[in-house]
């Protein structure tokens, strides 16, 4: 919920930067007074102004900001949370230096184009931010495979079982439906067609697992498990009923569905 806010906050900033008059009243605004101290001190040729100034863009609802800021809260502890936004600071300070000079060196010949270019930019932003929240909530799932993973029609024996073992779906020998998904940066499937009504486990096999990936989510369970980086976790996903059931990464940028029929 706090990234759909966000992103619509940064919708209405873009669509003011377009200079959309009916949302003008809706932007939140500084006080004025806060504004002239900003542009007096952007003014100065003081080598700290950038930095300072750099450093108060964290207040600014960016749907990346934010769902870091999410991971240092959710840590529980202040020493974790300020290493978390530390790290994040720290990573994210080289590129955003070489795109304030950049942007400094062609501000003469895009002033006139600037407010339009940095309208388009967060209203990206925006969209990317308000998609990946729909996605990380369990709402909706893009991107997913258009031919899910199913089970083999019979079991498979003797020296086909072990290859069996790693198949997306699969039954055990108590009847028990295994679904595996591999974990790499990415999710190697992201569509499982499995039995309603059917005891099932959920397998998550890293194999150097890295990136936001590890942070796996079932929003309408409440299930959050960090994958480990080479290994299997698994969980109990009881026996389900027919329908669908949306799976993603903590960020909502990777995303899967497990449809029970």
């Amino acid at each position: 919920m706090l990234l759909i806010i966000a992103g619509a906050l940064m919708l209405l900033f873009a669509l003011d930067l377009f200079g959309v008059k009916a949302v003008g009243r809706l932007v939140p605004r500084p006080p004025a007074s806060f504004g002239r101290v900003v542009r007096r001190s952007a003014r100065t040729t003081s080598a700290l102004t950038p930095a300072l100034v750099g450093f108060a863009t964290v207040l600014v609802p960016c749907g990346v900001t934010l769902s870091v800021e999410l991971v240092a809260i959710t840590s529980g502890s202040p020493v974790a949370g300020a290493a978390v936004m530390a790290g994040f600071v720290l990573g994210t300070a080289p590129l955003f230096t070489v795109l304030g000079y950049l942007f400094r060196r062609a501000a003469g010949s895009v002033s006139a184009h600037l407010r339009s270019l940095t309208g388009v930019v967060v209203l990206t932003v925006a969209v990317w931010t308000i998609t990946s929240a729909l996605q990380a909530g369990g709402w909706v799932s893009f991107g997913t495979d258009a031919r899910p993973a199913v089970a083999a029609a019979e079991p498979p024996a003797g020296p086909r079982a072990q290859a069996a073992s790693d198949a997306p779906v699969r039954s055990d020998a108590s009847g028990k439906q295994i679904l595996t998904l591999t974990v790499t940066d990415f999710y190697e499937t992201t569509a499982f067609a499995a039995k309603a009504g059917v005891p099932t486990e959920l397998v998550l096999r890293g194999k150097d697992a890295g990136g936001c990936a590890r942070a796996f989510t079932i929003p309408a369970m409440g299930v959050r498990e960090i994958v480990k980086e080479n290994g299997d976790t698994a969980g109990d996903l009881g026996t389900p009923k027919a329908g669908t059931l949306r799976f993603s990464c903590a960020m909502g940028m990777q995303t899967g569905v497990i449809d029970f029929a």
